[in-house]
């Protein structure tokens, strides 16, 4: 017979692909994937012949037998008395017969009531050291002294950043007023619920010799739990695959010639700008699909994708090869731990080369089964189509053997797939549902937003009662815009929800007023730094239209260089342009800058009347380019010298009318007429100003050229001798830039 795949032959002997595999790997059959290529007879010999998994072995069958119960059989006596032997025969148990014939002694009876219970656990009891006359025991002689328990370091005191005094003062185990005297040496007024700084919190810490350490709210983010669900309550759930890859390299695409519908048309530059979830049915299963952005600037989304992903499908370009961000979107999937199978995508394409893609992806590690490796590669085209249905075969071959279940019974609990304001409806969250069954009425928190379900949409619009694991649902009914990739979970009641939203709103409140509170310098150093000229900011209203392009945007805008204007982003928030939003950059002499979004007719009015600027933006890029234009028009031009040419005196001559006169020989470049010059005498300036006159011969001249003689005559200045050099230069204003 030839050879087939593995979950081929599985399928048609009715198995699963992990049974053929285990079957043939008992057998001595090598075979390390469900993709991978076997003899049919062999995998046909390995299970039997007759399509069923080999039988146990009756050892192997059966559950281990319990113990054997004791025996009630009476135990054997004692053996009879030996003729001619001496001496009490002692009965078994111990215990001997009372001296008969009035002998004075008697033998003291030991009753062991643990008996019945060593001989259950095996073994005699342990001895005891006989005693001594005085009634001690006698200690043996080799006894080892105890071991000597070493002090543990203390661990350090975990403080949350932007703790007040009081909060620092109770963690340490100081006084309030000790802090506060040591904060007033050190330099600082503070009151009790005043906020600290970390490194104020630090500095008192190193004063009295405490180990601490600072605890963000970053780092207490409440990470997905892991459930431990019985194997029973567990269902099958639809697996959740991410679509990754470079810019252009077909992703969106891709995604949508497998669910045939027109997302990136509707994008602007074909560039994916948010996290999308969609769900497509292939036979009887549904795969849930991820599609992440794929530009640079949406690294963070990227990753972020790959956190809540079971199989990450990276595109790969036929005709462009591995770039940059395919790397980059391969380490993403191997950090979150997950298979990753390769989609060679526009095998169409004229100079497509499927074999140099797995080339540089095998020396990545990414080795192909044709190869003898484990990674699944399927060249496909989003344009014709081919290939499509293979890869959706492989999609769900890769998750048969991940085993995925979730239990649909539990409290519901997902991540933050993308949020934004909606203009009629509110707060509009998407949720990845990854554990139990998301129902409308249920309370929830997610960080520091909570709310209600009041109503859920699918991803194609239409509304649902109830989202089962693997589901991607539009949630109403939160009281704010939640920040993508939180960890949202379903809790008892509103009140609950509420509470937690706000410890952690509070949390994050202090922190910011705390880094803001680092940030303050003395009127006295931003004077000395105006005078010098080196401080200068550009302040930025960002609105976006989602979550996850606000943060995106913030990430290209920290890559800007800042060390002679740094950008300082007063105020981040999705949905549309505002009133408010305009009067704060009026008051903190700010731009606003919109991605995705535009200005109320109440915003565009105010902008006007106070002379704002407000810009409005589609691709990233734009935004990235301008702010560099504004930031290099806010620094001042600098003076710049251009040397023209050198001339040595030769000889001086002395004019009555006119003073003395160097007569030059231009040694180097050019001499001009309107040019600075400087008189260096042996290596050191002498004298900086400008020409009097220039003459060649006896003709007023503007410039001579090099290896041509000139009289000169140096402005308000005649102390001029032989072998002098004369300089020539010329200043001018040159705008800088931030490279």
């Amino acid at each position: 017979m030839a050879k087939k795949r593995v979950h081929e032959i599985a399928k048609a002997q009715g198995l699963s692909s992990k049974e053929l595999l285990a079957a043939l790997k008992a057998a001595g059959v090598e075979a390390k994937a469900a993709a991978s290529s076997v003899e049919e007879a062999e995998a046909l010999k390995a299970i039997g012949g007759d399509g069923k998994a080999p039988a146990k072995p009756a050892a192997a069958a059966q559950a281990p037998s319990k113990a054997a119960p004791k025996s009630n059989a009476p135990a054997p006596k004692a053996p009879a008395k030996p003729a001619g032997s001496k001496g009490p025969v002692r009965p078994a148990g111990g215990q001997a017969p009372a001296a008969g014939g009035g002998s004075k002694k008697r033998r003291r009876v030991v009753i062991d009531s643990q008996a019945a219970r060593r001989d259950q656990m095996g073994g005699p009891p342990p001895q005891r050291p006989p005693r001594r006359r005085g009634g001690r025991r006698r200690r043996p002689l080799l006894e080892e002294p105890p071991p000597k328990v070493e002090a543990a370091e203390p661990e350090a005191t975990k403080v949350p950043a932007g703790a007040t005094v009081r909060e620092v003062a109770e963690l340490l185990g100081l006084g309030s007023a000790e802090v506060i005297k040591k904060l007033m040496t050190m330099g600082e007024m503070a009151t009790l619920t005043q906020t600290l700084t970390d490194d104020s919190i630090r500095a008192i810490a190193d004063e009295y010799d405490r180990k601490l350490e600072i605890v963000t709210a970053a780092d207490e983010e409440p990470e997905a739990p892991q459930f431990e669900d019985a194997e029973e309550s567990l269902v099958d759930r639809p697996p959740v695959v991410t679509i990754m890859g470079h810019v252009d390299h077909g992703k969106t695409s891709l995604l949508d010639a497998i669910r045939e519908t027109e997302v990136a048309a509707g994008e602007a530059g074909g560039i994916t700008q948010h996290i999308g979830a969609y769900q497509v049915h292939h036979g009887e299963r549904t795969i849930t699909f991820l599609d992440t952005p794929g530009h640079a600037a949406f690294t963070a989304m990227r990753a972020r994708g790959a956190k809540v992903t079971d199989i990450a499908v990276v595109v790969v370009a036929a005709d462009d090869g591995v770039m940059p961000q395919t790397k980059e979107a391969i380490d993403h999937a191997r950090a979150a731990d997950v298979p990753i199978l390769i989609a060679v995508n526009k095998i169409d394409k004229e100079g497509a080369q499927p074999e140099r893609v797995r080339n540089e992806l095998a020396a990545d590690g990414l080795t192909p089964e044709d190869w003898g490796g484990e990674t699944v590669y399927c060249d496909v085209s989003a344009k014709t189509h081919e290939g499509l249905e293979n890869l959706l075969d492989m999609i769900l071959l890769v998750s048969e053997l991940e085993e995925l279940g979730a239990n649909p019974d539990a409290s519901a609990s997902g991540t933050v797939i993308e949020s934004q304001l909606d203009p009629g409806r509110g707060p509009v969250v998407s949720i990845l549902v990854q554990r139990g069954t998301l129902v409308v009425g249920d309370a929830l928190v997610a960080g520091s937003q909570w709310g209600r379900v009041r109503a859920m949409q699918d991803f194609t619009g239409e509304r649902v009662e109830s989202a089962d694991p693997g589901m991607p649902v539009e949630v109403l009914g939160f009281d704010g815009v939640a920040e993508a990739g939180e960890f949202v979970q379903v809790v008892e009641n509103d009140r609950r929800a509420r509470q937690l939203a706000q410890e952690r709103a509070n949390r994050l409140k202090t922190e910011a007023l705390a880094r803001r509170q680092a940030r303050k310098v003395s009127l006295e150093e931003i004077f000395s730094r105006v005078q010098e000229g080196d401080i200068k900011e550009l302040n930025i209203v960002l609105k976006g239209d989602v979550a996850g392009s606000l943060e995106a945007l913030q990430d290209e805008i920290a890559k800007v260089p800042q060390e002679q204007v740094a950008i300082n982003v007063i105020h981040s928030q999705t949905g549309g342009i505002n009133e408010s939003d305009v009067m704060l950059a009026s008051a903190s002499d700010a731009i606003i800058i919109g991605f995705n979004v535009r200005p109320l007719a109440d915003a565009r009015r105010a902008a006007e009347r106070e002379g704002v600027d407000v810009r409005t933006y589609s691709v990233i890029y734009k935004i990235t380019e301008d702010l560099r234009n504004a930031m290099e028009g806010l620094l001042e031009a600098v003076e710049v010298e251009e040397t023209l040419g050198e001339a040595e005196i030769k000889q001086t001559f002395k004019a009555s009318k006119v003073g003395r006169i160097a007569g030059c020989l231009v040694t180097d470049g050019r001499v001009s007429r309107d040019a600075s010059v400087r008189l260096i005498r042996d290596g050191t300036v002498i004298w900086e100003g400008r020409l009097g006159s220039l003459r060649r011969f006896k003709d007023n001249v503007q410039e001579v050229e090099e290896g041509q003689e000139c009289g000169i005559v140096l402005e308000g200045y005649a102390d001029v001798k032989e072998g002098d050099v004369l300089e020539f230069f010329r200043t001018k204003q040159v705008e800088q830039t931030l490279d």
